[in-house]
């Protein structure tokens, strides 16, 4: 396995987890880019939401609800921002779905 979040989800690498349920696991981003930056991560090993199918419907659902829980979880009342990049030119540097979470300060908006 050389995946780094399969890594995080096997608890082969350490890191600062806000919630997990058997499908998901949640951690802050140890490279920030908000004031609160948590990563969800299906524990299922995809390489991004490209290569999704029918059959990941119920878990990109978990994904998403996960991502409102941990919003919740971090007290981001006042707002935040899901994002899930595609790809290398959408700014996808670990190829292993992930939803971002981003909150603590307005959001701009168009994003990038």
């Amino acid at each position: 396995m050389t995946c780094i979040f399969c890594k995080i989800a096997a608890k082969e690498i350490p890191a600062k987890i806000v919630l997990e349920d058997e499908h998901v696991i949640a951690f802050h981003d140890v490279n920030p880019q908000a004031p609160t930056h948590a990563l969800v991560i299906p524990k299922k090993h995809i390489k991004g939401i490209a290569e999704t199918t029918e059959e990941d419907a119920a878990l990109l659902g978990q994904l998403l609800a996960a991502g409102r829980r941990v919003a919740s979880e971090l007290q981001l009342a006042d707002g935040y921002r899901l994002v899930i990049n595609n790809g290398p030119h959408a700014g996808q540097s670990v190829f292993h779905l992930h939803l971002h979470v981003l909150g603590g300060r307005p959001m701009a908006w168009p994003p990038g």
